[in-house]
């Protein structure tokens, strides 16, 4: 059903101003315009609201007992517009994004400290999820962006560069390598490894990364999460390679994080959202929170800025 919101608006300047040209004047639009509009409500009702003689204006018994019903939707109209508006004004309102859960451990706690800091009222829903299940919250518009590994996308979506996190040897303080600052893939072939599953979004980079260098490195465990594999290795198990945005600081005194060259392997994290999406100012708040985090950080590990990102 259509609302005559201007009709409704001339009925009631019609009613406090007593004449159409009063109303008219209130309105700011000729006397022709209010009539116009007039005729046009009463013809959509298909009852009289007003009734106009040559020297006065009255209103209809019907016209009288429509008129509290307009005031109100108008009312109503103007608060829903004002509310809108102020929230735009404000980044007002709720947030559902999605991550990687590695994401959710180092990066972003702070991020979403500094943003509850600005902005108090807003809740914020964060969608866990493997890099496929990323994708897919994003692409169904159950989140309105997400952070993501790198790699092949929907047509439908579209990723900018957020930051690189270097992969590690993970082991516990009783390893033979514990005590070094760096080694190389090559070094792990002789060392039990626990690896992450064909279904993790990390393990892509790392078979490539094992081709690349011919390694046959010995998978005792396959897990799909960081979470277990960091258990594991705290318990003894075996020692694992994990990005290092894994590591949560002091949840495993026992466990030593050492960087692996020969070659350096990285994956990239980026924020992915829909192609032409447009955001909720709540939302494009903590996007761009996030994506000036991401250059912030690129910067401090390059020494210089990235006009890419």
């Amino acid at each position: 059903m259509k609302i005559d919101v201007l009709g409704v608006e001339a009925f009631i300047a019609i009613s406090d101003h007593g004449s159409f040209q009063a109303a008219a004047d209130s309105l700011y639009i000729t006397q022709t315009a209010v009539s116009r509009r007039m005729h046009t409500l009463e013809e959509f009702l298909g009852v009289k609201l007003v009734e106009r003689t040559t020297r006065s204006v009255e209103l209809t018994s019907t016209g009288k007992d429509f008129l509290p019903h307009a005031r109100r939707l108008l009312n109503e109209l103007a608060s829903s517009l004002a509310e809108i508006r102020e929230t735009g004004r404000s980044k007002r309102g709720n947030v559902t994004m999605a991550c990687v859960p590695t994401v959710g451990i180092q990066f972003l706690p702070k991020l979403i400290q500094e943003y509850s800091s600005s902005f108090p009222e807003n809740r914020i829903r964060i969608l866990d999820h493997s890099s496929t299940g990323v994708a897919n919250a994003v692409l169904q518009r159950e989140a309105e962006f997400g952070i993501n590994i790198a790699g092949p996308h929907h047509s439908e979506l579209e990723s900018v560069p957020l930051l690189e996190d270097n992969f590690t040897f993970v082991c516990r303080d009783d390893h033979p390598f514990a005590n070094r600052r760096e080694i190389a893939w090559k070094q792990l072939d002789k060392h039990p490894l626990i690896l992450l599953g064909q279904f993790s979004g990390n393990r892509a980079l790392l078979d490539q990364a094992f081709g690349m260098e011919n390694l046959q490195l010995q998978s005792v465990y396959e897990v799909q999460r960081v979470s277990t594999a960091l258990g594991l290795v705290a318990e003894g198990a075996g020692a694992a390679v994990l990005p290092q945005l894994a590591m949560q600081r002091d949840a495993y005194p026992r466990i030593r994080v050492i960087q692996l060259s020969q070659p350096r392997v990285a994956r990239t994290l980026v924020l992915l959202s829909r192609k032409n999406a447009i955001f909720s100012p709540a939302a494009a708040a903590l996007y761009d929170l996030i994506r000036k985090a991401g250059k912030v950080a690129h910067t401090k590990r390059t020494g210089k800025s990235s006009s890419s990102m």
